[in-house]
């Protein structure tokens, strides 16, 4: 009986371990970009001995612009400072949302792109079945190649990738048969699992969501196993989307609130989830949570407003990891609302 009753202990305690997330201090936040120019939709991570920064910037603001570009930065030193070493543009279309894989040992930064012609267009003329992936990559990060149009992209709207074993997946969203109607068609927009053997060829492999797909983050396991955290097309909850090999079959929950612009990522054996929260007090707040089971535990809110979110996360050791984040919640010596990106350091207590 004793045994038995110091095993019972033994196990009680390290589920309580499992699933009491560490204790997290936020530091040393910064304001790490701005050009005076709208800089939004971060991503970080490393290749080789260095750290890398994309985002995208654009001087005529948040809308679908020609004029728009992605950014990508160096650091050599942990982040203390950070260098451009690329800026590109595809002609005639506003590049979005860049996001890093690192995949048969090149840097992609991938982007997806709405088509607005030589100028820009209205909210109205936005037209998802003329949205289309590009990517550059690069073998030691300083030299990159030219944007490449990434096969079998067109019609979808290309987010965050990951790579499991030899394969690299994208998430692409799409109007179901690629429909031409009005716009506000968020319940209808299905999220698709894209596969890849080179990073630039792509075909459907499976859907993370067939109604009210948007924005989603993926995190394989070593096994294969997929955990996804999906942006709600409506504004409604998050849902937390759960999957293994061959991917046929999917495991959907609501989540009890909203992420925009979501973020999942494992910090040792802990799993972190972040994007943009709304406060009835205070509005749109960029903020960190730990995935403990099936729920979000918050640990930051990063000093932010308006437009802002979309982080970027990366473990500098154990106990240290860097966050990227844009918004708007500072104004220049003018007065005007300026929209940058800013970066924090986060460091589990002992």
């Amino acid at each position: 009986m004793r045994l038995l009753a110091t095993l019972a202990v033994l196990f009680t305690g390290a589920l309580q371990a499992a699933t009491t997330p560490p204790q997290v201090t936020v530091g040393n936040i910064h304001r790490a970009f701005h050009n005076g120019e709208h800089n939004a939709f971060t991503d970080l991570c490393r290749f080789h001995d260095r750290l890398y920064l994309t985002f995208r910037s654009c001087p005529d603001g948040h809308m679908v612009h020609p004029t728009a570009s992605t950014i990508i930065m160096c650091s050599r030193d942990e982040g203390v400072t950070w260098g451009q070493v690329h800026r590109f543009s595809v002609k005639d279309r506003d590049t979005r949302d860049p996001h890093f894989l690192v995949f048969r040992d090149r840097l992609f930064v991938y982007t997806g792109t709405w088509w607005s012609g030589p100028g820009t267009i209205e909210p109205k003329d936005y037209d998802m079945n003329k949205m289309l992936g590009f990517a550059v990559s690069s073998a030691d990060g300083a030299k990159w190649s030219d944007p490449v149009m990434l096969e079998g992209t067109f019609g979808l709207y290309i987010w965050r990738a990951a790579a499991s074993g030899d394969k690299a997946y994208l998430c692409g969203r799409r109007k179901p048969g690629y429909d031409i109607g009005p716009k506000g068609e968020g319940e209808k927009i299905q999220s698709l699992m894209l596969e890849s053997d080179d990073g630039l060829i792509w075909k459907k492999r499976g859907y993370f969501s067939e109604t009210a797909g948007d924005e989603t983050a993926f995190l394989f396991e070593r096994d294969g196993s997929l955990l996804a955290i999906g942006r709600h097309g409506g504004g409604k909850n998050a849902q937390l989307i759960r999957s293994k090999p061959p991917y046929a079959e999917w495991d959907r929950k609501s989540l009890d609130r909203p992420v925009g612009g979501p973020l999942v990522v494992k910090w040792g054996e802990n799993i972190i989830v972040g994007g943009r929260k709304t406060t009835k007090d205070k509005g749109a707040k960029t903020s960190l949570y730990w995935l403990v089971g099936d729920h979000l535990q918050e640990f930051a809110e990063f000093p932010s407003g308006g437009d802002n979110s979309y982080p970027g996360f990366m473990a500098l050791s154990p106990t240290r990891a860097l966050v990227s984040y844009y918004s708007s919640h500072e104004k220049d010596a003018a007065g005007k609302t300026i929209t940058a990106i800013y970066m924090a350091e986060l460091t589990i207590n002992p």
